[in-house]
């Protein structure tokens, strides 16, 4: 007998549907050590690799480890506009896409552009502009694409150090490298460097100075280019947390730097022989 094919057939087991709840964000505790053996209170930082030039279609490219979190970007550009106006003739244009890749996070995304992508790519435009020289490079266009590999908290942060190292190595004229830096306050603590658990993590104190706060800073100008917070914090927990994110980007210029130093020595020819 031929089967109905318009008619939806149901599973042949059924499922509790408590199966498919979220579950609940896990509870960690505010004081000890933290499940990476890093300290609270105190600007310690995951280690952090870095290299240069891993793509050789792009002008310029990076690659940054930090814990479990991994990103890629790439840099194209400066190419002329294919919409030009009046604004466009005196300085050039600056564009950011920042996607996260299906196996990134915990639950399997998709390749389509969210809302959550879309937020970040525009806080990462709002934190590289002000270090870039766009009008030396007018009626041209300097994409910036970064990619998520791996999600383990302190994505934003690590996008704009990323992307900074990006753009030096495409030689893109700058101002200063955007270095980032973010913390998670849990009422009178806070943690460096948050990792995923930490950051969708439940207080288990009052509700009082809870939120992420996320620093981009030129550290050769001293001078913040971006920031972005969230959550409920007082002026002075506000301020201090500042302090503390310059005070953890100060701690990554040096590995910047070398890495930096590392990519324009293989890049330059080698010595003429006499």
């Amino acid at each position: 007998m031929p089967t109905d094919t318009k008619r939806v057939r149901g599973p042949e087991v059924s499922q509790s549907p408590t199966l498919f709840l979220c579950k609940h964000a896990a509870v960690l505790p505010s004081h000890g050590p933290r499940a990476d053996g890093r300290q609270r209170d105190q600007v310690d930082v995951r280690p952090v690799f870095v290299r240069c030039g891993l793509v050789s279609q792009a002008k310029g490219s990076a690659y940054i480890e930090a814990g479990n979190t991994k990103l890629m970007c790439c840099v194209y550009g400066p190419r002329e506009m294919e919409r030009k106006d009046e604004t466009d003739m005196k300085c050039g244009k600056l564009t950011t896409d920042m996607r996260f890749a299906p196996f990134s996070c915990l639950e399997r995304g998709s390749w389509i552009q969210g809302s959550q992508d879309k937020d970040l790519s525009l806080m990462l435009h709002e934190s590289l502009q002000p270090a870039v020289c766009l009008h030396k490079y007018p009626r041209s266009q300097i994409e910036v694409n970064v990619m998520v590999l791996e999600n383990s908290g302190s994505v934003l942060a690590h996008a704009v150090t990323c992307a900074s190292l990006a753009l030096a190595d495409a030689g893109i004229e700058m101002y200063d490298l955007v270095l980032g830096c973010s913390i998670r306050q849990n009422g009178a603590s806070y943690v460096v460097d948050p990792s995923y658990m930490e950051e969708n993590s439940c207080s288990s104190v009052s509700s009082e100075n809870q939120g992420g706060l996320t620093v981009a800073f030129l550290p050769s100008l001293n001078q913040i280019s971006g920031l972005q917070s969230d959550g409920e914090m007082t002026e002075e927990t506000l301020t201090a947390g500042v302090r503390t994110c310059i005070e953890g980007c100060y701690k990554l210029y040096p590995v910047i730097q070398q890495a930096l130093t590392k990519a324009v020595r293989r890049a330059a020819p080698p010595p003429a022989e006499s």
